[in-house]
């Protein structure tokens, strides 16, 4: 057997090719937010029954793991896409926006799940030229829940245990098309925290008998900032960042209680429980300044996402063969984004590749993103290649 040209495999992806827009600007129309993709899940799976793939039941109710050549001998290719929308509320015009209502597609996941789906039917044709299996995850709530880390951590990587795994990742204000990434650290770890400051309550006028938590607040959120330049190495990359804060019921009374919301954002993966140390002393130290009392909630949640060189390496020598000697940027530092796709690649190696969704593209987590269907032949054709030629070599 010997793996399809690249002028077949070309010639089955238009083939494909309108359905999988179909697909994109569907799931674009019926966004699900983390956990809660109960339709997403149910469609996905609708299209793999004109497939021969081999669903296996959920391990996560809405998540949807599948095989292409489950039992034949040889190596195991992952190709994994995340499939959960944001609580955003679309102001795009295009004809398929959301039909529900304060959810959107933001992050493109709806491109990254036609992208799989679009794999599965094209390497189906090619299913006897596989020398080996292909496992396809279509994971849920990858948007601050983790779900990547939950799934795989219900086993969805075993039986049998995946050799390689990919996974893709539309990127605005890159030329449409191009495939970039970058041998060991490509996104941050990030931790999410809550702090519930207890105050006491005054009338404004009389600011002296009350414990203001506002002001408390913003003393903790100024030291807070301080983290990154005070506790670590001006050479690495560290962010606490405080994104929320609700208090207060009118403008004439001092509250009894503030509470803020952020993240912690790191590359070595140390640094989390020093992080989380630095800033319960902080807290503490400020309450006990103004009298006051707090709640501190901290969560270790994403970690690094950390590309293996080899499949990196596999990876620019598949765009290069099927794109040219263009189609790849190799990128010079990571992102301060977080991905679970990290924990697919904890244990295995693995490759997180980006694809330019265009120069003017709007940014991810906009209320304008909409994701470039032009990039659809490129990902499906490259999710193929990396299988076909990745179990082809020795």
């Amino acid at each position: 057997m010997s793996i399809p040209t690249k002028e077949a495999l070309e010639t089955i992806v238009a083939k494909y090719l309108p359905q999988i827009r179909e697909i994109r600007q569907y799931l674009h129309a019926h966004p699900e937010l983390s956990y809660k993709e109960f339709k997403t899940s149910d469609f996905i799976r609708e299209q793999l029954k004109n497939t021969e793939l081999e669903p296996l039941p959920p391990f996560l109710e809405t998540d949807t793991v599948a095989f292409l050549n489950k039992d034949k001998a040889g190596k195991n290719v992952t190709l994994r896409a995340d499939i959960d929308a944001l609580p955003i509320q679309e102001a795009t015009q295009c004809s398929y926006k959301s039909q529900n209502d304060g959810i959107m597609h933001a992050c493109g996941h709806d491109g990254h799940i036609a992208m799989l789906l679009g794999a599965a039917m094209v390497l189906c044709e090619f299913k006897d030229e596989l020398n080996g299996s292909v496992r396809f995850v279509f994971q849920p709530a990858e948007e601050g829940l983790c779900g990547g880390r939950d799934l795989v951590n219900a086993g969805a990587l075993k039986n049998p245990e995946p050799n390689v795994v990919f996974g893709f990742h539309g990127w605005p204000g890159y030329k449409t098309g191009q495939f970039m990434s970058k041998a060991g650290s490509v996104t941050s770890a990030c931790d999410l925290f809550t702090i519930k400051i207890f105050g006491k309550g005054a009338h404004s006028s009389t600011p002296e008998l009350g414990i203001d938590p506002i002001i408390i607040s913003a003393k903790i959120i100024e030291a807070l900032k301080n983290i990154a330049t005070d506790r670590f190495s001006p050479l690495e990359n560290v962010l606490v960042s405080v994104c929320k804060i609700v208090s207060g019921t009118a403008s004439n009374i001092i509250p009894e209680t503030a509470q803020m919301e952020g993240s912690a954002r790191y590359f070595n993966p140390a640094y989390g429980l020093k992080i989380q140390k630095y800033m319960k002393k902080i807290i503490r130290g400020i309450c006990k300044i103004y009298g006051a009392t707090f709640e501190f909630d901290y969560k270790l949640l994403y970690i690094p996402t950390i590309n293996n060189r080899t499949a990196v390496d596999f990876s620019e020598k598949i765009a290069t063969k099927y794109f040219g000697k263009h189609s790849w940027t190799t990128l010079e530092r990571p992102v301060m984004g977080s991905e679970d796709f990290s924990f697919f690649i904890k244990s295995y190696p693995g490759a997180f590749i980006n694809i330019g969704l265009g120069e003017d593209s709007s940014g991810l987590h906009t209320n304008t993103f909409d994701f470039n269907d032009l990039v659809l032949a490129n990902g499906v054709t490259m999710f193929c290649a990396l299988a076909l030629e990745f179990l082809e070599k020795k």
